[in-house]
């Protein structure tokens, strides 16, 4: 699984840690089911069918855990990572010895069907803001400890990663204005502590009245304002107060629904933590031939 949103290979010791972790909280002690059922030296084909319609999203997670489980598991990839499917088609087949398939199956099912809800649902709602050039963004509402396979999913499904995660980018929101004192006290104390740590990060700032756009504006080395809980036509003056000269994201109460109404005001970025904590899973399984 290759990723461009963090080091590759922080990226392969995160997925063989949540990988050795899933399988461990699922075996325990050994499927007792399939070893006292199926013979240890049955082996069989299996293969994913698709029950649904959308973007398909951890092939190669699936192959890395057929893997991880038995390196006698054999896989041939029938649809890639980011590929659209339709309801009867065949995702890949697996090879081997039966109990470690149905050992992994679970597993498998669990990431698929989540992540491939993901990049559906990020894919759909992408379409719809792309026809007015707004940019789609997630956010930090990811499952605890799944947060870069999510992020990964939103990127096949066509969406932008926000920031992954406190570390990588300022985000001055309320409850921070609230405590530095105001939107000007906040933006100059993040700057000082900045350059005290030499770090080069960019900074964010919620804003949430025309008052605090105003003052906004005064300040520089704000890369981008987050204009939040705002109704369309209080975005739409917004956006045409702050007239190009920063970077617009809307978020707060956007959903499917109302998500046109809001790219049509011209905002450059709108980002919803429903992409990833409000999800339908992709309807698959896996089946024994």
């Amino acid at each position: 699984m290759k990723v461009d949103f963090i080091a590759q290979d922080l990226f392969d010791a995160y997925l063989e840690k949540i990988i050795d972790l899933s399988l461990s909280e699922d075996i325990g002690e050994g499927d007792h089911t399939s070893m006292s059922t199926i013979p240890g030296n049955a082996k069989r084909k299996a293969v994913l069918l698709v029950k649904d319609h959308g973007i398909i999203a951890g092939v190669d997670l699936a192959k890395i855990i057929f893997s991880r489980v038995d390196s006698d598991v054999r896989m041939e990839v029938l649809k890639k990572d980011g590929e659209e499917v339709l309801v009867g088609d065949f995702v890949f087949e697996v090879t081997g010895p039966t109990q470690s398939i149905l050992t992994a199956e679970r597993l498998v099912l669990n990431f698929m069907q989540r992540l491939s809800g993901i990049a559906t649902q990020t894919n759909q709602l992408s379409k719809i803001v792309s026809n007015y050039g707004v940019r789609l963004l997630d956010t930090r509402k990811t499952t605890p400890g799944l947060r870069l396979l999510e992020k990964w999913a939103v990127k096949l499904g066509g969406g932008l990663n926000h920031r992954i995660g406190l570390y990588d980018m300022i985000l001055i929101k309320d409850n921070h204005i609230d405590y530095a004192g105001g939107v000007t006290k906040a933006v100059e104390s993040v700057q000082r502590y900045l350059k005290q740590n030499n770090l080069d990060l960019k900074i964010e700032v919620e804003l949430r009245t025309f008052s605090d756009i105003e003052e906004a504006l005064l300040l520089p080395a704000i890369d981008r304002v987050l204009l939040d809980n705002f109704t369309p036509a209080d975005l739409s003056r917004a956006v045409d107060l702050i007239n190009g000269k920063i970077e617009t994201e809307a978020s707060g109460g956007i959903h499917r629904g109302n998500i046109i109404e809001y790219a049509k005001t011209g905002v450059d970025f709108i980002s919803s933590g429903a992409l990833t904590h409000t999800v339908q899973p992709l309807d698959l399984s896996l089946k024994i031939t």
